[in-house]
């Protein structure tokens, strides 16, 4: 099969397509064939060599997680088969799914509906997941919490917008000024410009600070969380990892999250989604031949929405 790999730790240009062998399907795995898939700010970061010490592993890699397509081996007796149109959160550490077959546990996947194409399936499960584990695990969200995600525009901070309407919360948008109506369009109920104004001394305060940009940091933060609040942030460092164990036992607490693969989270977003209360947002589309030019876009910024590769 072909595939996009690279053989070490580089810029974009480090990435290739080449042949390589089908993966092998192994007890409780599906073999999909990728009809599409997306790049998140991880693949670059892991590409680059900024993640090594956390994702050691050898070369050469496939990058990707998120999966769109169509399964052409399954076991018979488990809950997907031989011809549904499904969308994967890749259980690999490394990735895998930049290439024309991925193989991935039967968990990590949901059945998609006809409304939804390959194309904007494939831009949410790491994102997606990523969003409604944050708010729900990790920020205990209920209805009528105050919520604001920094980072609104971005393919994580996008869904967690509607994610967190979608549980009848006041929910507040932070990004750049010429993303003010795009996320009031997700529904935010009132939109902060980083360029001009710090949400961290607001008079304002929240039940959940969500940084889904990785941009701020709990110590600022915590004078604008509400007694009992949750900072959540996306971004992996040791730093972050050291203050999840500190403020753990503290009434404001702050944590770092890393997404964990799961078929009912993403059967939940397949249900948001066709009530009406999920969009997918595309910023470009490329071919998956030029995974490099989509790394590229993805690293120097995207206005908003999500980069997707297709088969």
């Amino acid at each position: 099969m072909q595939a996009v790999v690279y053989d070490d730790y580089g810029d974009a240009s480090v990435l290739r397509r080449t042949q390589v062998p089908v993966p092998e399907r192994g007890r409780d795995e599906l073999l999909i064939e990728v009809r599409a898939s997306s790049v998140n700010p991880i693949d670059y970061r892991i590409r680059s060599g900024e993640m090594k010490g956390l994702l050691p592993g050898g070369f050469p890699r496939i990058p990707g997680y998120d999966v769109a397509g169509v399964i052409i081996e399954s076991d018979e007796r488990g809950p997907l088969h031989v011809g549904d149109r499904v969308m994967a959160f890749l259980d690999s550490v490394v990735g895998g799914a930049c290439a024309d077959f991925a193989v991935c546990s039967s968990d990590v996947a949901a059945k998609l509906p006809d409304t939804l194409s390959f194309e904007h399936a494939a831009a949410i499960p790491l994102a997606g997941t990523t969003a409604l584990q944050s708010l729900r695990d990790h920020g205990r969200i209920r209805a009528g919490h105050r919520v604001l995600i920094n980072g609104a525009s971005g393919g994580v901070g996008a869904f967690a917008i509607q994610i967190a309407k979608s549980y009848d919360c006041h929910v507040d948008a932070v990004a750049s000024g010429e993303n003010r109506e795009f996320c009031l369009s997700l529904g935010a109920d009132h939109f902060y410009d980083y360029e001009t104004t710090d949400f961290v001394q607001s008079d304002e305060c929240w039940n959940i600070v969500f940084d889904a940009a990785g941009k701020s940091g709990y110590w600022d933060s915590r004078s604008v969380l509400l007694d009992g609040g949750r900072y959540v942030s996306t971004e992996p460092s040791v730093k972050g990892m050291l203050m999840t164990i500190l403020t753990y036992p503290l009434a404001k607490s702050g944590m770092v999250m890393l997404a964990k693969p799961c078929g009912d989270d993403l059967r939940a977003l397949t249900d948001l989604y066709e009530r009406g209360k999920l969009t997918v947002t595309l910023d470009s589309t490329f071919p998956m031949s030029d995974a490099a030019s989509a790394h590229r876009r993805v690293e120097t910024g995207v206005d908003h929405g999500k980069v997707v590769l297709l088969n």
